[in-house]
């Protein structure tokens, strides 16, 4: 691996770490008014760093729509996170990797294989597994898939959406975020501040290192090697988000949900190797 490939590796898993960190926060914090924190923060140290490159008219219907899809995914993922392990909703957002190209299909009409669909077949046995070998699915685990599915669209719009500034567009997808997060916790959750120093530190981490110099050290790197080479190496965040919360909070799987797992992330190899 070359250095900025070990510098995408050190990104993912900071991202696989934010799993146990919100899961943690949501003791002190309702899950919606963290991601206003969460976004809010980062929204402001974007337009602190970048300053006017940022501020750029032409992405700011993109960057409304695309923050309504970051929104729903990073809604229905914290809202899951209450009902299941941060190792099932590490595991299961990394599904919309096999979900997206259906997305794609029906968005952009890029065509479809066979191997997207034997993926996709191998991923969601996967979640059969992880959820419980049931057809009644942890209330969790489905809203994760439902995260995984707004994702997978969020990926997809941002392509469509490819000819527009970079850096612009993450500033308004993120801001937009932030504002619909913050109008739907005055609405439906009780404003809260943390006086305990918990949450802020997954605040803080989330926003500080997960969103903001995380993205920036994605822009400035993931040019130095090929999609599918940077695709790999974030295939690896559900592993790191397990690692993660087996340290922080003992978190472990059952045989059955390991063997879940295992088939989760060969569908997802087997989607990101036949782009490469």
């Amino acid at each position: 691996m070359n250095r900025s490939e070990l510098i995408l590796l050190g990104i993912t898993a900071i991202w696989g770490f934010t799993f146990p960190a919100m899961k943690v926060s949501l003791a002190y914090l309702p899950p919606i008014l963290f991601l206003a924190y969460r976004f809010g923060i980062a929204s402001l140290l974007m337009l602190l760093i970048f300053r006017e490159r940022v501020l750029k008219r032409e992405t700011f219907r993109e960057g409304f729509i695309l923050g309504a899809t970051l929104f729903f995914g990073h809604g229905f993922q914290i809202v899951g996170l209450k009902y299941t392990t941060a190792s099932n909703s590490a595991f299961i957002t990394s599904l919309y990797v096999v979900f997206t190209p259906f997305i794609a299909y029906f968005l952009l009409r890029e065509g479809l294989k066979l191997r997207d669909a034997t993926s996709l077949a191998i991923a969601l046995t996967g979640l059969y597994l992880i959820s419980g070998a049931s057809l009644n699915f942890n209330y969790g685990d489905m809203l994760t898939v439902l995260c995984a599915l707004s994702f997978a669209f969020q990926i997809v719009l941002v392509q469509r959406f490819g000819e527009k500034d970079y850096l612009s567009l993450a500033f308004w997808q993120i801001t937009w975020n932030f504002v619909f997060s913050l109008a739907f916790a005055l609405v439906a959750e009780p404003f809260t501040l943390p006086t305990d120093p918990m949450p802020w530190a997954g605040i803080l981490y989330t926003s500080v290192f997960a969103t903001v110099i995380a993205f920036t050290l994605q822009v400035k790197h993931q040019r130095n090697t090929r999609a599918h080479k940077a695709a790999l190496i974030y295939s690896a965040e559900p592993i790191f988000g397990h690692v993660a919360a087996f340290l922080t909070i003992g978190e472990i799987l059952s045989a059955r949900g390991y063997l879940g797992a295992a088939l989760i992330m060969a569908g997802i190899w087997n989607e990101i190797r036949n782009q490469g």
